[in-house]
């Protein structure tokens, strides 16, 4: 039997596993879905207060003081805040309205100001931000601390109005730099990279720039046909700019360097002759430089106009025979790693750029006592370290040995916060989050490598102020950062799944969750309507689905929810019992049937639609973050959300099933959502 039953009292729909109905109760609610502002700031500024009460919307608009550019960026990221969280514009300030004032201590009423308000900011990049029944002020000690405030003050709008702050801050370390890619699927990625790094206050971007399609490589026969284009790259810096993000490209040289052999070309040029899948390059044959090097790293100051290019350098003997040629082990592989640095330093140099280099080779236990001595030390170093802790003492050893370093951080959660910690306290220039996701991969920052886009939430924070907690929530901040989302709710129906459920999340007796016991079972995710994520779940139990374990060999293949109802989109809280074997295997799908007959699948692929609880690294952002705990003997689980975006939001969808492959990672619904009226 089903029924429909109009009006704000719970619905009745059936959900029937194999051919028997199950009617199941739909509950209404004015908040099905929610995007708020976060409670917390990131990076967290170095002293603040904020005080009750928040400055209304109406009539607002911004004031500009001073002409630098920064300036106007600011303006324009807090238009485009506005635009995007509340759909409304931030117009001009008008004449004896309250306003948002920007502008630096160079303008003496807003020094005044700052000073009576005993908010002064100091140093490069400072700031203060105070917003109160009087208005919001950003006052930057210099163009640039103004420009950072405003990343701050987009932090406090809510829909009721700007939160009221008192806020003074600077940065710990004075570069904070992540890494970018430049490929063919530059612009759709980095466009909005670009924008996002600038709001966590990252001041450099270092931009992997191998296989851009240089003259050179296109003449020589060697230019990749997944690269971006000189014009791309080229408007990739200036866009970099235009977000006070100065552009460092990385041009792999001496090792890395099978861009310049893609195609079969410059084979001569090899450092080992019988390499199939070549390194590095023959360093004493003139037309390495002559040919290749000098010309592209030519291209590349006259594209990115930058201060310092990363010359890479490192690994250089983890493949290739190095040196391979007799005349290169005549000179010993010191003498050809310095002479190297050397010549392109010194090119460099004559082009008013600075040079920086990694620092594993030149600085290895085997060499450190001698190859560092005959370096440039005006050099830069950047130290990479990806383990999570506090132990960085080679960062200060090159620091103490003359060079400007850097710190360099990577994934793993503490990374980033222990190498920050270390780089302020040796004084070094500054850090760069690195990103290894694959020269032509960008879209896989979203869907792929989610997990490495996260720590440039995790990053920001502490290279910013190292000082401050770790941030809790960086992915659901990446993915809102990345893909912000209007603050509003959204109607909806919640589904008490309770009648059909055929695993309990607590499992006492050997018999519920995955069969394992109490200890390691979904007991911590308390049964009830609460609030995932952005959205509202009523959670019961696992509509659990089929596997290959033993333990689930016996459960229903496939669950369908009779719906007869319209949607503009579908909201699945769901997990897999055990991980798949490889990413982005097919676990299952959701088969979405209309009144009409048509149908619409959505499958489902482990890693990128659906993972298994225990799997916490999310590689996808495809899927939101949903609920993250604990197991008994402190095992991290999480359940994630993928939000199903109706195709045919005006026609009504008579039934959704949930169907299994039958595999090791087998599907389990623990909540359903409908969204929209």
């Amino acid at each position: 039997m089903k029924q429909r039953i109009w009006g704000l009292g719970p619905l009745l729909i059936s959900l029937s596993l194999g051919a028997a109905a199950t009617p199941v109760t739909l509950t209404p609610t004015v908040e099905a879905r929610v995007q708020t502002p976060f409670a917390a700031l990131v990076p967290q500024p170095k002293a603040a207060t904020f005080p009750n009460g928040t400055l209304p919307l109406s009539g607002l608009g911004v004031r500009v003081v001073g002409t630098a550019p920064e300036l106007g960026w600011a303006a324009r990221d807090l238009r485009a805040e506005w635009k995007t969280r509340l759909g409304l514009t931030l117009g001009d300030a008008a004449a004896g309205a309250k306003s948002i004032v920007i502008g630096t201590l160079a303008d003496a009423d807003l020094a005044a100001r700052a000073k009576a308000a005993g908010l002064t900011p100091s140093g490069p990049e400072a700031y203060a931000l105070w917003v109160d029944d009087g208005g919001a002020f950003v006052v930057g000690a210099d163009a640039r601390g103004a420009y950072l405030g405003a990343q701050t003050l987009r932090q406090l709008l809510t829909p009721a109005g700007v939160r009221y702050a008192r806020i003074t801050d600077a940065p710990a370390l004075r570069q904070r730099v992540a890494m970018i890619y430049l490929d063919q699927y530059s612009k759709g990625v980095n466009d909005t990279l670009i924008p996002m790094l600038a709001a966590l206050k990252y001041n450099a971007v270092l931009v992997m720039s191998n296989y851009v399609q240089w003259d050179t490589a296109k003449a020589g026969g060697f230019a990749h046909p997944g690269g971006a284009s000189k014009a791309e790259a080229r408007r990739v810096a200036d866009l970099a700019r235009s977000y006070g993000l100065e552009v460092i490209p990385l041009i792999e040289t001496l090792s890395h360097a099978g861009w310049m052999f893609y195609g079969g070309k410059n084979l001569d040029l090899r450092q080992d002759p019988d390499s199939q899948n070549p390194w590095a390059y023959d360093t004493l044959n003139p037309a390495t430089y002559d040919r290749v090097i000098i010309p592209i790293l030519k291209e590349a100051v006259e594209v990115f106009g930058p201060k310092v290019i990363h010359l890479g350098h490192d690994e250089v003997r983890n493949r290739d025979r190095f040196p391979a040629r007799e005349n290169g082990k005549a000179l010993g592989f010191e003498t050809l790693f310095v002479n190297d640095v050397v010549k392109l330093h010194d090119y460099l140099k004559g082009l008013g750029v600075d040079s920086m280099i990694w620092h594993d080779t030149a600085f290895a236990d085997a060499v450190i006592g001698t190859l560092p001595a005959r370096l440039p030390k005006d050099l830069q170093v950047a130290y990479w370290n990806y383990a999570p802790g506090n132990s960085f003492g080679l960062l200060g050893t090159i620091q103490k040995l003359g060079f400007p370093t850097f710190g360099a951080s990577w994934s793993d959660p503490g990374n980033a916060e222990g190498h920050a910690q270390a780089a302020a306290g040796t004084g070094a220039q500054g850090m760069i989050q690195t990103r290894w996701t694959g020269y032509f991969g960008n879209p896989s920052i979203w869907d792929g490598n989610a997990d490495q886009g996260t720590p440039f939430v995790r990053a920001a924070g502490a290279f910013w102020n190292p000082a401050a907690p770790p941030v809790k929530d960086a992915e659901l901040r990446y993915r809102d950062l990345y893909q912000p989302t209007p603050y509003r709710a959204e109607a909806g129906a919640t589904v008490d799944l309770s009648p059909v459920v055929t695993r309990a999340l607590a499992d006492e007796d050997g018999s519920g969750w995955i069969g394992k016991g109490r200890d390691i079972d979904l007991r911590n995710l308390k049964p009830g309507v609460q609030r995932l994520g952005a959205y509202l779940f009523d959670v019961r139990g696992a509509v659990m689905l089929r596997g290959s374990r033993a333990s689930v060999k016996a459960l229903p293949e496939r669950a369908t929810v009779d719906l007869n109802r319209k949607a503009r989109a579908l909201a699945f809280l769901h997990v897999t019992g055990w991980p798949a074997a490889t990413n982005r295997e097919k676990v299952g799908q959701y088969e979405i049937e209309y009144a009409d007959g048509s149908k619409v699948t959505q499958p489902l692929e482990y890693g990128r639609h659906i993972r298994a609880w225990t799997d916490t690294a999310p590689t996808s952002m495809i899927p939101a973050p949903g609920w993250n705990g604990v197991t008994g003997e402190g095992l991290s689980v999480a359940v994630p959300v993928l939000e199903w975006v109706n195709p045919k939001p005006d026609q009504v969808i008579r039934s959704v099933t949930l169907v299994s492959a039958g595999g090791n990672a087998n599907p389990a619904l623990l909540g359903l959502t409908v969204l929209g009226d």
